[in-house]
């Protein structure tokens, strides 16, 4: 909902997150303080979630296994799921996967370059393969298609691509939830993505 104040336009989240003091499941308390510790912050997309604890659950978990399990590499899943969302157009998840892929050894001027990474050196025939792939996969109408199969077969086993596609599709349920919720963004996201993506166009938007 936009709201105006000082005669500019801002935007608050539709549902505030749940404090972690308040969040009575303790499976769930404890694993948004693995975030906290692994992240720097417990994401508000899942503290707001948090109000129907099986779905949080049952989120979390598909996150794990697509993200976190695999031969793929993370950083490769990590990048993957930032393409796709550019292309969906959410600034939330751009700004955690940025912050995520710097976790992941991704450099800023790597993160930076995605957009041009057909011809950056800074990426891999491999890494192009998945990136191109997330970029059509994550638009709409989708653009998948053979040919872009068959350069991804040239890099990845069968299972890869399971991975590959699970990091694109998992990222179809954040970038709608997040951009449907306007989801606030936290402080540290906010900077890792000023500071690495900031000067490629990125912005807070409606996630303030």
């Amino acid at each position: 909902m936009a709201v105006l104040q000082n005669k500019k336009e801002y935007h608050v989240a539709h549902l505030s997150p749940i404090p972690l003091a308040e969040v009575k499941e303790d499976d769930i308390r404890e694993r948004f303080e693995h975030y906290k510790k692994t992240r720097g912050f417990t994401p508000n997309s899942i503290m707001t979630m948090v109000r129907r604890p099986n779905i949080v659950r049952a989120f979390m978990a598909l996150n794990q296994a697509v993200l976190y399990e695999g031969t793929v590499p993370e950083e490769t899943k990590m990048l993957v799921s930032l393409a796709s969302s550019y292309a969906a157009g959410c600034l939330y998840c751009q700004s955690h996967m940025t912050n995520l892929s710097s976790i992941y050894k991704a450099s800023d001027a790597k993160i930076a370059a995605l957009w041009d990474f057909e011809n950056s050196a800074l990426f891999s025939p491999a890494e192009r393969a998945a990136i191109n792939l997330a970029l059509k996969a994550g638009a709409v109408p989708n653009e998948a298609s053979h040919t872009d199969f068959d350069e991804l077969k040239k890099h990845y086993n069968d299972e890869q691509i399971v991975e590959i596609v699970a990091s694109i599709a998992l990222f179809g349920y954040l970038n709608r939830w997040n951009d449907t919720m306007a989801t606030a963004l936290e402080p540290l996201a906010v900077e890792v993505a000023e500071r690495a993506i900031g000067g490629v166009g990125w912005e807070v938007g409606k996630h303030r």
